[in-house]
C-alpha cells in the first residue's frame, strides 16, 4: 500500500509544563494525517463530505509511545492503509524524530454515508486501486 509522509513541528501549546507533548496530541496528528492521506489518495475528507455527505469516521484508535516529544522536535508521520476491507479501513501510522521512532499508531476508520442516517458503505474501488500503487517511499 502506499504510504504518505505527514511533517509538522511540535508547538508550545501541544505539550505539558516538562515541554513533553501532552499525549493526546497523538491522536489529533493521527487524523490530520489521515485527512492529508486520502486527499493525497484524491478523496480530500472535506470535500467528500460537502460534496457527497461521505465521511470517515473513526471507529477505533491506539498508540504505543516510544519516547517523548519535545517542544520544537520536528516530527514526520508516515501513514499507511494495513487492511482494506469492503467498508472499513485500517491506518498505520507510525511518527518519527528523524530516524527515532517516537510513536506506532493506527486508526480503524468506516467509510459512511451521512444521507439521512450515518450508514457504512463499500470504500470506492478507485480508492482501492490509488492506495494499491507501488510506494516510492516506505519506513
Amino acid at each position: 500500500m502506499k504510504t504518505f509522509e505527514y511533517s509538522f513541528e511540535v508547538k508550545w501549546g501541544d505539550t505539558d509544563a516538562a515541554a513533553i507533548v501532552f499525549f493526546p496530541n497523538f491522536y489529533k496528528w493521527m487524523n490530520e494525517a489521515s485527512h492529508h492521506y486520502f486527499a493525497k489518495l484524491g478523496f480530500k475528507p472535506s470535500t467528500l463530505f460537502e460534496e457527497q455527505k461521505i465521511g470517515m469516521p473513526l471507529l477505533e484508535a491506539n498508540c504505543q509511545f516510544k519516547t517523548p516529544l519535545f517542544f520544537e522536535d520536528q516530527v514526520t508521520i508516515f501513514s499507511t492503509i494495513t487492511e482494506l476491507r469492503n467498508k472499513v479501513i485500517k491506518l498505520e501510522h507510525i511518527f518519527k524524530r528523524g530516524e527515532t521512532i517516537i510513536a506506532i499508531g493506527s486508526e480503524v476508520r468506516a467509510w459512511t454515508t451521512f444521507e439521512g442516517k450515518p450508514k457504512a458503505i463499500p470504500v470506492p474501488e478507485k480508492l482501492r486501486e490509488n492506495a494499491m500503487l507501488l510506494d516510492e517511499k516506505r519506513v
